[in-house]
């Protein structure tokens, strides 16, 4: 017995007439379209952030700032504050050196280096004076800097604390001088007080200006003596 089929692909016989059964089955090839890669991303893109999560896809540029060399970071210009100490070494006006940067342009890496700096070589048998040295920077430089308010001076603690810091170095520079000559009693005086007037003309010829016309006694005298002191706590005296 045979059966026709009705879509001419297949040829059913009955078992009894067949001797052996065959057939083929042909299927359109079928292609399966998912999407580009880039169309997915978008989907994700579009998922996340329709859904509140668009933060997951941004990325952080890299800020230029970041990249900056540790000194511009700190604000260290070492090129200015090597101009500031010849300034404050060599303090007298026909050497041409526009000493009004130290006043003008006050820093703060600089005067306190040469305050750490002055701490370093008194710290010789007596630790406890690089408190001292460090307080009597800060404390001296806002009595300085007070007294110049009142008597009518236009200038700021952070001028005064860079001029009182930077103007340490005459003692510094006089230090190991005093180390050799310290035998000599007449001598490691006069040297003392070379030294004290050395620093405290540096740092009053920048902070006493014209404004204070007839007072400028009033403020040279006690830069004067926070100088002899600084030299009171090195030499322990």
């Amino acid at each position: 017995m045979q059966f026709s089929p009705t879509n001419g692909d297949f040829t059913f016989v009955s078992s009894t007439d067949a001797e052996e059964l065959s057939g083929t089955i042909e299927a359109p090839d079928v292609k399966l379209n998912m999407g580009s890669d880039s169309g997915k991303d978008a989907y994700a893109t579009t998922f996340l952030r329709q859904r509140g999560y668009g933060w997951l896809l941004e990325v952080e540029e890299d800020d230029p700032e970041d990249n900056k060399p540790l000194l511009e970071e700190l604000d260290i210009d070492l090129k200015d504050i090597y101009y500031k100490i010849r300034c404050v070494l060599m303090p007298m006006p026909s050497l041409g050196f526009n000493r009004q940067v130290v006043r003008d342009n006050p820093d703060f890496w600089g005067p306190l280096a040469v305050v750490l700096l002055f701490s370093m070589i008194s710290i010789y048998g007596q630790f406890r004076v690089v408190s001292w040295i460090i307080t009597i920077w800060i404390f001296g430089s806002l009595t300085i800097f007070l007294l110049a308010r009142v008597l009518g001076g236009e200038v700021s603690y952070g001028q005064v604390l860079g001029v009182i810091g930077y103007s340490l170095l005459p003692l510094i520079v006089i230090a190991p001088v005093l180390l050799i000559i310290g035998a000599f009693d007449v001598v490691s005086t006069l040297l003392k007080l070379f030294g004290v007037f050395w620093a405290a003309y540096s740092a009053a010829s920048l902070l006493v200006g014209d404004e204070f016309k007839t007072k400028k006694p009033l403020l040279i005298y006690p830069i004067f003596l926070l100088y002899i002191y600084f030299l009171s706590l090195y030499t322990g005296v």
